[in-house]
């Protein structure tokens, strides 16, 4: 193609025609080397219109062609800087565009209203916050002669929010003569970008208040944080609102209107809306699989990425991240190892995010080495990175090589948060590091100004607790300088349970009582604890006490994944549908053990059970059905994996020992403390838990 350009063509007609023909990369060459030949490269007119072509509107800006040209140029106008600052920005170069404008204020080139929008958008994009102000300092001493600042103060406001000021965000949001809502958009956008949710909440109100109007885009800033929040209030006059007006066409509207409900724990609601909406995109899937993860029905969570499998959407971050801290929960290891291979085969990028939750899920479901290899193997890790492994190792009982890596991140100047530090003192508890413990609570403080929380506190008492400090323990919890909490009694209470400590066991009850007088655990674990120690009378005294009460008892649940099905558990079950060919292997198990030395332990059957029914009792906890099941349902040598969401009752400890021996299997259990890895008759936990 040859392309024939006026000789003396008019502005707009040169415009026109370079931006019509430039195409693609060739048109672009054919349209440069023709101006080069004509002499008409250095005409303002002409080559304004071929930087914007290259470097903004080529379906595959050709941004260092731009800059070949743009650096033969003589002396460059304004608009020629203001196309590559645009073009720099817009492709993924913001660095080099606010380089740009220093080189343009250095050569005393002007900049104008046109300038500054591209500039500052940069400076958001890097959170370039010195630069900024720097930039704010030169549009103050031009503002006066800009035809319109609008856009610019725009910029400014979004600048700010995204570099973390929101005052000063604010502040130029207010200082507007006029706002449009374009401005209110960009200061929702600045504070959505720092997940400032209270000031979008805020924000939306003043506008509601002052009558101004808003838009879907508003409305979807809004809904976002009102699930941030929990704001369920805001978020369903919001859902009033936009079927009042005709808004629940928007598919994108409705995806918001999800994540809120799922949020707010609505998950119903959620799966309604999600149900009716006509088209599903990502978005809409991970909102929704994401909503159940957060309210803890993770089967669902699976179950509907089955679904979306089916409808053959394909899968983002979002979605691998939910699906993997579901099969977390449910210690369903095989599934997430199939999702770790989705991620593989997709060549998704291991980011910060995804690594940690990958970190996270191998170490929840027992497989410390694999987490550490994939900690290894990020590419960029931060305070979360490195707090889901340090409490992964505290929790799979690698005390010591949690607070080796540790002392790593130190090193690596990451400076820990309070959540690291409840890493640090479970590492310590599980570990029986009594001293080391009470060191770190107070380096929290005096080396990083950390001000300890009722969760560092509680740590502690449990540390104490479970070395068998009971008396230190409780004149820890009168000293505390914050009140405790019902959590914390009731670690001591269980600690109590442990050492049969009565005294202060009912002491911890009398506060347990007043504080959630409710909770069937603390009944039970006392009633155990009169029962280890004798008191059946007062046992049963409890136990109708419950009853009397209406109070009943949480049940204990055990899972186990076998062929990427998770298989659920209850105490004397009945439900399952193999139900007699689990109970022939649970005796055949149980028969086995005897022999090799098991003798049952019947302060841990129901206390109800007659005499005659306590053996049985104790052999048809869930943890030993789960079990039982495991043996009979996978090959010889594979690794049993149990999650339970209460703590492992001693008979089971015991047993489980010596099932690890007479079957040559390794035995994994995740209760509600931490993770027992048996093995050879033997456990990591050294029988202390």
């Amino acid at each position: 193609m040859v392309f024939t350009l006026p000789t003396f063509p008019s502005q707009f007609s040169t415009k026109t025609l370079i931006l019509e023909k430039c195409r693609t990369s060739k048109d672009l060459n054919q349209v440069h080397a023709h101006l080069i030949k004509t002499r008409l490269l250095h005409d303002p007119a002409v080559v304004e219109p071929l930087l914007e072509s290259s470097a903004l509107i080529l379906p595959h800006p050709a941004i260092n062609y731009a800059l070949s040209i743009f650096k033969e140029l003589e002396n460059p106008n304004s608009s020629a800087y203001n196309v590559m600052i645009r073009g720099l920005t817009k492709n993924h170069s913001p660095e080099k565009s606010i380089l740009l404008f220093r080189q343009m204020v250095e050569h005393l080139v002007q900049p104008d209203e046109f300038t500054f929008p591209s500039v500052l958008k940069a400076c958001s994009k890097l959170g370039a916050l010195k630069e900024g102000e720097q930039i704010h300092a030169h549009v103050l001493k031009l503002m006066d002669r800009f035809e319109c600042t609008e856009f610019v103060e725009n910029a400014l406001v979004y600048m700010y929010a995204c570099c973390g000021q929101h005052e000063l965000a604010r502040q130029v949001f207010d200082g507007m003569s006029e706002r449009s809502a374009i401005a209110w958009s960009s200061m929702f956008s600045g504070y959505v970008r720092c997940e400032c949710w209270e000031e979008v909440v805020g924000l939306f109100k003043r506008m509601l208040e002052m009558d101004i109007e808003f838009n879907k885009v508003t409305l979807i800033s809004v809904l976002t944080a009102c699930g941030r929040l929990g704001d369920l209030e805001l978020g369903e006059w919001i859902y009033e609102y936009a079927v009042v007006n005709g808004l629940m066409g928007s598919d994108i509207l409705v995806t918001s209107l999800v994540d809120m409900y799922a949020r707010c724990a609505r998950v119903d609601n959620a799966r309604s809306l999600f149900d009716n909406m006509s088209k599903r995109d990502v978005v809409a899937w991970s909102a929704m699989i994401s909503g159940y993860t957060q309210s803890n029905q993770c089967k669902e969570a699976l179950a509907l990425f089955q679904d979306m499998q089916n409808e053959n959407v394909e899968p983002n971050e979002v979605t691998m991240v939910s699906l993997l801290s579901s099969c977390a929960a449910l210690g369903a290891l095989q599934t997430g190892k199939w999702v770790h291979s989705c991620i593989k085969k997709k060549n998704m990028k291991l980011s910060t995010n995804l690594g940690t939750t990958l970190v996270d899920f191998y170490a929840k479901c027992g497989c410390v080495d694999i987490a550490i290899k994939i900690f290894k193997a990020m590419p960029s890790k931060n305070v979360w990175s490195w707090t889901a492994l340090i409490q992964g190792l505290a929790s799979n009982g690698r005390g010591k090589t949690a607070l080796e890596f540790y002392n790593l991140m130190l090193q690596e100047n990451i400076k820990p948060n309070n959540v690291t530090f409840i890493g640090v003192l479970c590492a310590c508890t599980h570990a029986g590091l009594v001293d080391e413990g009470r060191g770190y609570l107070v380096s929290m403080s005096k080396d990083f100004g950390i001000k300890p929380r009722i969760e560092h506190y509680g740590c502690v008492v449990d540390m104490l607790g479970r070395s068998g400090l009971i008396e230190a323990a409780y004149e820890f919890i009168t000293n505390m300088p914050i009140k405790p909490n019902a959590v914390i009694w009731r670690t001591l209470l269980a600690s109590c349970r442990v050492h049969k400590h009565v005294e202060i066991g009912e002491e911890a009850m009398k506060h347990l009582v007043r504080l959630e007088p409710a909770h069937s655990g603390d009944y039970i674990l006392l009633s155990n604890l009169y029962a280890s120690v004798g008191r059946v009378e007062d046992a049963t005294r409890l136990r109708n006490e419950m009853k009397r009460l209406g109070i009943k008892k949480s049940p204990g649940w055990s899972y186990i994944e076998v062929d990427g099905v998770v298989h659920e558990f209850l105490a004397e079950d009945n439900r399952h549908k193999e139900l007699q060919e689990i109970y022939e292997a649970t005796e055949k198990m149980m028969g086995r053990i005897k022999l090799a030395g098991y003798v049952a332990d019947m302060e841990q059957a129901r206390l109800e059970a007659e005499e005659d029914e306590k053996e049985a009792s104790v052999s048809h906890h869930s943890e030993k059905l789960a079990i039982a099941f495991g043996l009979i349902r996978t090959s010889p040598g594979d690794t049993i994996r149990i999650s339970k969401n209460l703590r492992i009752c001693v008979d089971c400890h015991n047993a489980t020992k010596i099932i690890s021996n007479v079957f040559g299997r390794e035995i994994v259990i995740r209760d509600r403390s931490r993770f027992h890895h048996f093995r050879n008759g033997s456990c990591s936990c050294n029988d202390f838990w």
